[in-house]
């Protein structure tokens, strides 16, 4: 299935994609969706001859989730990535979080704030957590796994390397697309762990390239890891990390 929040009327709904219809699934976002119970029966059984529609085209998309109680992100997680940028491949994930009013609507502007000059892409696949899991390991992270969306961490680059730690560059308010569905694993090759091309481009150039079965961490491995350190609630996010093609340079306090 693919799954989304959609903007209707100064409020949200909860609709599964069905041909070019979007079908209301009785929730008010996916969030309050997967914290249900059930999620992926009651998404399957909305009757798209009963319930209320919407056109697919022209949606105006939230945010995937558009209030997770948790956003984290994980860097350096691409093999090819990390190696050629000369690094040792990591024993550990490194993390970071965001919160939710970093997130926009997949076809939201992004407005880049006039404190950065250096306004960067990364473009991301996201796990979404359908299960509440505290030190998940195996079937039971894998279980947890709701789906994948796709997420751009625009980073503002200088202020990120302003410290050795990321997080100032990355949370800046309304600026973070993700979306605009969730797609269960079953849709994907691999299931809960996808390889899937991801790309980004820029003005028709393609900046970004790379294919998700090179992750060093998988969607379940960080579950797993992230769920050791922090409960994961329905409707969380798990950004896995970006390939190459991002301005990323380490200033030399960096290590």
């Amino acid at each position: 299935m693919k799954l989304a929040t959609l903007r209707v009327d100064g409020s949200t709904r909860a609709v599964r994609l069905d041909g070019d219809r979007l079908v209301d699934l009785g929730a008010a976002d996916l969030g309050e969706l997967l914290a249900s119970g059930d999620w992926a029966a009651k998404a399957a059984a909305a009757d798209a001859g009963t319930a209320t529609t919407y056109p697919a085209d022209g949606a105006d998309f939230a945010p995937v989730v558009p209030r997770p109680s948790k956003v984290v992100c994980v860097g350096l997680n691409y093999k090819n990535h990390i190696q050629e940028m000369g690094r040792d491949l990591p024993r550990y994930p490194t993390l970071f979080a965001k919160f939710a009013d970093c997130l926009v609507g997949a076809r939201d502007d992004i407005a880049r704030p006039e404190e950065t000059e250096e306004f960067d892409w990364e473009v991301e696949l996201a796990v979404v957590i359908g299960a509440p899991v505290r030190r998940a390991r195996g079937a039971e992270a894998e279980a947890a796994i709701a789906g994948f969306t796709v997420l751009n961490d625009v980073t503002c680059r200088d202020w990120q390397f302003r410290t050795r730690e990321w997080l100032q560059g990355k949370i800046w308010d309304s600026s973070t697309p993700v979306g605009p569905y969730l797609v269960t694993p079953d849709e994907l090759p691999g299931g809960v762990r996808p390889e899937v091309e991801v790309s980004l481009s820029v003005d028709g150039e393609v900046m970004q390239h790379d294919n998700t079965g090179d992750l060093l961490f998988d969607p379940v491995a960080l579950v797993e890891y992230v769920s050791t350190i922090v409960r994961l609630n329905p409707g969380d996010i798990i950004a896995t990390g970006t390939p190459g093609g991002v301005a990323t340079p380490a200033p030399p306090s960096a290590t």
